[in-house]
């Protein structure tokens, strides 16, 4: 019998497949929801608790009395302000140790996976149970990149690597060599959203997605679906690509028809 696994559910349906990816591996799944972060058709008619997200003491109680062996940290969440997050001794405590790690989302996650596994949990990727969900190198799609958007995607790779090292952002948007935004804390569709107003030609301009040199691979994989791939299309731009092994595509036959729906690019790269 496979350990029981906890979902720590974030935004949208992601939960929900992972949830129901355990499952069919024969695995026990409780839902450990958030307020104002889990979507509540994620917990229907499962086993599940909500839990305030500075709840932290309360959470690994529940988490034991439901007899989780193993998590796994999934779906978008947005960062609180300290006075909502209104963190209990328990979260207290871990935001001291974090310390300065915390203002990039990577140090952040890394410090929250340290303190489940202090805890006596097991910190599983998404894409350990999902593994179709990882990117493979390749078109989705019939396009594929031109030699343009090739240049823009390999000054794209430069540019996150570099901004990685700070552990700041997991987009940017280039056109023809242009950087044309960076992801910050709006994420992706809103940095696709203001970059449009930028877009200088008709069919230029590349959205790239990987991960940060340190990035703590459980958690916060750089992710795409078929509304990433709206957003660019109604954007102009002409493509995306993401890292191939170490970037999660939720629905492939999804995204492919999305791309040649909207007659955009999806690209799984190699980034060196």
């Amino acid at each position: 019998m496979k350990p029981k696994l906890g979902v720590l559910a974030g935004g949208g349906m992601l939960p929900v497949a992972v949830a129901e990816a355990a499952r069919a591996q024969g695995r026990d799944v409780f839902i450990l929801a958030f307020e104002g972060q889990t979507d509540p058709a994620a917990v229907v008619g499962r086993e599940h608790a909500w839990i305030r997200l500075g709840q932290a003491a309360e959470g690994f109680r529940i988490l034991r009395a439901a007899g989780v062996a193993e998590v796994c940290m999934i779906g978008p969440m947005r960062r609180p302000s300290l006075g909502e997050l209104r963190p209990d001794w328990r979260a207290a405590q871990a935001l001291a140790r974090i310390g300065a790690r915390a203002f990039g989302d990577d140090g952040l996650l890394s410090g929250v996976v340290r303190e489940l596994e202090g805890e006596g949990f097991a910190v599983i990727g998404a894409d350990e149970i999902l593994s179709e969900l990882r990117a493979r190198a390749g078109s989705y799609g019939r396009r594929a990149p031109g030699d343009e958007d090739r240049a823009d995607i390999a000054r794209a790779v430069a540019v996150l690597r570099a901004l990685g090292d700070c552990d700041v952002g997991q987009a940017v948007v280039v056109e023809r060599g242009m950087v044309l935004g960076i992801e910050a804390v709006e994420g992706t569709d809103a940095l696709v959203s203001r970059c449009a107003a930028l877009r200088r030609e008709r069919a230029g301009g590349v959205l790239v997605k990987m991960s940060k040199p340190r990035q703590e691979r459980r958690v916060d994989l750089p992710t795409i679906g078929v509304a990433t791939v709206a957003a660019v299309a109604a954007a102009g731009f002409a493509g995306i690509a993401v890292e191939a092994g170490r970037s999660l595509v939720v629905d492939s036959a999804g995204v492919a028809a999305a791309a040649d729906r909207g007659g955009v690019f999806v690209v799984g790269i190699a980034a060196t």
